[in-house]
């Protein structure tokens, strides 16, 4: 964790605020190792008489939820897990364990994540030959976005909500000189490999096919990466103060959450009068994520839209303090699965400006 970054963003008690609660800026109320630039393990203390709640920070990434028992409890163990075993120890594990597990499924996102995001910079990775997926996809969402809307002004704190791996966050970085970029995710294996990433260094598992992988590990210098640091936060419920940003990303978020307009309920307390929300998204729905109720469209095929989820967004961005700048309702979007599938979306790109509030 960042120090400076913890100084721009004066993270709060989520608690208190999922109470209602006035939430309180957290403290570091322990650290183990700690140099002149990062905490890389410490506990984030909440200094309400109401609410003392703790928040650790593992490795540098800080956990900084309500829901924190719970992610523990799904996803605690990718904090745990060494990334120094042997190549072919990390593949018998694989077979014992087996297909559908937790390491499988694991090892399929961070392969997925990983190499959209980094593979352009692996030595060992083949060129695209025209016949597959070309890595970048984050990368090149986030350059569509700025290219048709990006502030005027420049702009001093990035959020981008739903980070995965990193890309988006770096891209970033990259186009904005004077930011300082808060990669936020609920994944902690994911927040793993972007903040090795952004210390020099990538490693993850590609996969092949099947239970088939290959391990991957090879320097990396990315512009700006001194001005990311990344969290493990709930998009819909930051641990942040009332308009902290000036710019709000959410690259293939809006459609993975158990209540979509939540995150543009949430963006516009976040966002400082006049910043923007850029956003991608598939309209991929999945009742595993979202319950059919809460879809912006893709259902009620008799409705006066025939389950057109762009109308339906359109008609609730004003009672959530946005209005529309820039749309682009088809973007190509390819997900690499392993060397014989991918998956092509044909998403859909937006950008808000925040309204006055009323």
């Amino acid at each position: 964790m960042r120090r400076l970054h913890f100084a721009a963003f004066t993270p709060r008690c989520p608690v208190c605020h999922a109470a209602g609660r006035p939430a309180a800026p957290l403290t570091v109320a322990g650290a183990d190792a700690a140099d002149a630039d990062d905490l890389r393990n410490a506990i984030l203390h909440c200094p309400a008489l109401a609410c003392r709640h703790e928040f650790p920070v593992i490795n540098g990434i800080p956990l900084v939820l309500a829901g924190l028992r719970q992610l523990l409890t799904d996803r605690g163990v990718e904090l745990l897990l060494r990334d120094d075993l042997p190549a072919e120890i990390e593949s018998l594990l694989g077979d014992a364990i087996g297909p559908d597990s937790w390491f499988d499924m694991l090892r399929q996102m961070l392969s997925t994540y990983g190499w959209d995001a980094y593979a352009a910079l692996d030595p060992a990775e083949a060129p695209a030959d025209g016949h597959g997926p070309v890595p970048g996809a984050a990368a090149r969402l986030v350059d569509m976005l700025l290219d048709a809307a990006a502030p005027a002004a420049p702009v001093q704190r990035v959020l981008d909500l739903g980070c995965g791996a990193g890309a988006s966050s770096f891209a970033l970085a990259a186009r904005l000189p004077t930011a300082r970029v808060l990669g936020c995710d609920l994944h902690p294996g994911l927040l793993r490999l972007a903040q090795a990433a952004a210390s020099g260094h990538v490693t993850y598992p590609r996969r092949r096919i099947g239970l088939v992988y290959d391990r991957r590990a090879f320097p990396v210098a990315l512009e700006g990466a001194g001005r990311v640091d990344f969290w493990a936060a709930d998009a819909t419920a930051m641990p942040l103060a009332d308009g902290v940003a000036d710019l709000i990303v959410a690259l293939n978020l809006f459609d993975c959450l158990p209540d979509p307009l939540a995150l543009l309920r949430e963006a516009a307390r976040l966002a400082a009068p006049g910043a923007r929300l850029l956003m991608a998204t598939p309209f991929d729905w999945s009742s595993r994520a979202t319950n059919a109720a809460a879809w912006v469209g893709g259902h009620s095929q008799r409705g006066e839209d025939a389950g057109a989820a762009l109308p339906r967004l359109r008609d609730a961005m004003p009672a959530l303090g946005w209005r529309e700048l820039w749309v682009k309702p088809h973007a190509a979007w390819q997900t690499r699965l392993h060397d014989r599938a991918s998956v092509s979306y044909d998403t859909c790109l937006l950008a808000l400006e925040r309204e006055p509030a009323a």
